[in-house]
């Protein structure tokens, strides 16, 4: 059955030439096109769990080979056969869960990350060196790699391996670096001043400081993936790189335009969020050798939990107060964004198109066009949305063995829906 976002859509692969993982990678969407037909544009419990032998994996450590055989509705989609395992929020235990529960089977990894960080940007220059230490030092939630170490820990149980290899750590450090260099650009980018409550690089040593600082980090984990001599994994995170500049391009050329497509939003939202996830999930099963279903499987993972992801923040966008945001409420908007809920709003009322399209000149329009997509129906749509990625992501696992690994990646989907459950 086709996903909910794909409507009325015309998908043309333009080319087959798939990285030599095979997988199909973050790539995926610079290789397809999306033609609307009406424009005519292209657009820790412990670890004694035993693994069991999966047919889709081998123990032996090797290459993935050339695998593809997704239809373009699944590679939007990320639907893969079979119904997925629905999530009831509702039924789940009411106890908060928090981000040092989940990652706890991985605590000592993150703890070795976290003293690895500073050292591998370098101390050749103080100015660089003080702007790495602002930002790593403001309390990130190590998501990603802390997704890499799980991944890594669930697939080397299937692979026979008794520990992580250097590459997996290694790659949970590039993608922190990758992740932090692209946070000083989008505050730049955004002019904020603020970022996890502390002052940005840009405010702190100015606009040619952040920049050259977030073109090193850039530079420095391009050295060390090279250094990791994988071709697959050097173009599997290479790609994502390219990505972020492609997100922001879509996002700067797109700004008030009330035509936007959900579909076009969902590829932003993949270049800007989901590519970095999906590569360090896929470039995890790598490392651990996995065969291609299983490195493609962790690939769609990370793709359906980004995607669900980016939903859910901009849902929260229009939910919370600036307070728990640290920012003004509808702050996207505001900017000509338009994220889920708007696009959903705008199916339904024709006045937030003329509020859009104006860019708020006048007094209280933003305000009254917040209202609109709350009472419109778009925040319950992009809901659903976000549920309907997180259901794929869950069903993405099951290639898995039953591990304490796998239980926290399920409920890491689990915790990013239920902050706006």
């Amino acid at each position: 059955m086709m996903s909910m976002t794909c409507h009325n859509l015309e998908f043309v692969r333009t080319r087959l030439d798939f990285v030599a993982c095979g997988c199909f990678s973050s790539s995926s969407f610079d290789r397809l096109h999306v033609k609307d037909s009406k424009k005519g544009l292209l657009r820790s419990v412990h670890r004694g769990y035993k693994a069991r032998k999966l047919q889709c994996c081998r123990r032996d450590v090797g290459r993935c080979r050339v695998f593809s055989t997704k239809t373009p509705e699944a590679l939007l989609g990320g639907v893969v056969p079979g119904p997925p395992p629905a999530l009831d929020l509702k039924r789940e235990s009411t106890s908060p869960i928090s981000l040092p529960h989940l990652f706890e089977a991985v605590a000592d990894d993150l703890q070795t990350l976290n003293k690895n960080l500073l050292s591998i940007v370098g101390a050749e220059n103080p100015v660089l060196m003080a702007a790495a230490k602002q930002i790593f030092g403001a309390g990130g939630k190590r998501m990603r790699p802390a997704l890499v170490f799980l991944v890594s820990r669930a697939t080397a149980e299937i692979a026979g391996l008794k520990d992580l290899t250097k590459e997996h750590k290694r790659l949970a450090e590039i993608i922190e670096m990758i992740h932090t260099a692209s946070l000083i650009h989008d505050d730049v980018l955004d002019e904020s001043d603020m970022r996890r409550g502390k002052e940005t690089v840009h405010q702190l040593y100015g606009t040619r400081v952040a920049v050259l600082a977030g073109d090193f980090m850039f530079a420095q984990s391009s050295w060390y993936l090279a250094n990791l001599e994988n071709i697959e994994v050097i173009k599997l995170i290479s790609q994502v790189i390219k990505d972020f500049a492609s997100g922001e391009i879509k996002q700067a050329s797109s700004l008030f335009d009330c035509d936007v497509e959900l579909d076009e939003y969902l590829i932003k939202s993949y270049y800007k969020t989901a590519s970095l996830i999906s590569a360090s999930t896929k470039g995890a099963a790598i490392f651990s050798g996995v065969d291609s279903d299983a490195c493609e499987s962790m690939y769609q993972y990370g793709k359906n939990l980004g995607l669900s992801f980016q939903v859910v923040d901009d849902v929260l966008d229009f939910t919370q107060s600036a307070e728990q945001l640290g920012k003004p409420a509808g702050s996207d908007l505001a900017k000509g964004n338009l994220t889920a809920p708007v696009i959903f709003a705008l199916e339904k009322e024709s006045k937030l198109r003329d509020m859009i399209e104006s860019e708020f000149c006048e007094a209280g329009s933003l305000e009254e066009a917040i209202n609109v997509v709350k009472s419109s129906g778009g925040i319950e749509r992009a809901q659903e949305l976000a549920k309907e990625k997180g259901d794929l992501a869950i069903q993405n696992l099951q290639c898995l063995p039953s591990s304490p690994y796998r239980l926290a990646l399920e409920e890491f989907v689990k915790y990013n829906l239920k902050r706006i459950a």
